[in-house]
């Protein structure tokens, strides 16, 4: 008999078939009406990032498939958002969040280690959960790209208004920057272990 997908693993795959969607209206930097609905899209799909997991632990559907989908969801939209606040960095009406290619190659990169980290773990029987700085990492990036994103939307409302907003976003960058540099290197020395043997 033919198994159908459970709730929380058709969140994920939402999340997924949302990402180009997402990058569709996020590109166009010209069009405050695109913007937002950029912005709602990541809304949505980060909303579904966070009930898929408590749907599936709290009535018992965490699946092997889910395990494997569900951070390669998350990663598609996060690491789709930052490049794309990289490519802002060429608009010449200079309204967008600039991103440093330098910043983003630091966040993705951390996400690619750890990632690579958490494979060797299973390979020798281990699970590593995520911890506290981690999970502040994470907040941090899921507030400062809906700020970014809004960037281009507040220009055409209020300038004065704009020129703070672009402060302040910046800010969260470099915040967010210093988590996921400090986060990365935690986790790396408290798991230290795993490599010892290479």
């Amino acid at each position: 008999m033919k198994r159908r997908m459970n709730l929380p693993n058709k969140l994920t795959m939402l999340r997924i078939i949302l990402v180009p969607v997402f990058v569709y209206f996020a590109k166009n930097t010209r069009s405050s009406a695109y913007q937002w609905t950029a912005l709602a899209i990541f809304i949505i799909a980060s909303v579904t990032d966070m009930l898929d997991g408590r749907i599936a632990r709290a009535q018992h559907l965490v699946t092997d498939f889910g395990k494997f989908m569900d951070p390669i969801a998350d990663k598609m939209l996060v690491m789709s958002a930052l490049v794309l606040l990289v490519e802002r960095a060429g608009d010449p009406d200079n309204l967008g969040s600039y991103m440093p290619a330098w910043v983003c190659i630091i966040m993705l990169g951390r996400e690619f280690i750890v990632s690579g980290f958490r494979l060797v773990a299973m390979t020798k029987g281990k699970v590593i959960a995520a911890g506290i700085w981690g999970k502040l990492k994470t907040v941090s990036q899921m507030l400062y790209i809906p700020m970014a994103l809004l960037i281009i939307p507040v220009y055409h409302l209020d300038l004065d208004m704009h020129k703070y907003w672009r402060m302040f976003t910046q800010a969260l960058m470099y915040i967010s920057l210093a988590l996921t540099i400090w986060s990365g290197f935690k986790y790396l020395w408290d798991n230290r272990e795993l490599i010892t043997d290479m």
